[in-house]
């Protein structure tokens, strides 16, 4: 979370990842219901990635590596 808001910026960072975020939050809330913080904080994780790289795929946002400047 450090390197990806000191790479591109707390306002970018925000913008881009705060709807996958909450549908992601949303998600979790609703439907994994595993009866451990664990399982269901990794399975929040999990479902934030997937959205996030959906919504990269489909509106072509351009991934940058860590190697590039």
């Amino acid at each position: 979370m450090f390197t990806l808001i000191r790479e591109i910026g707390l306002r970018r960072s925000l913008t881009t990842e705060i709807p996958y975020l909450f549908a992601a939050f949303l998600i979790a809330e609703w439907f994994y219901k595993f009866h451990s913080f664990t399982l269901e904080c990794l399975g929040f994780l999990a479902t934030w990635f997937v959205f996030s790289a959906l919504g990269a795929w489909v509106f072509k946002t351009p991934v940058q590596s860590a190697g590039e400047g």
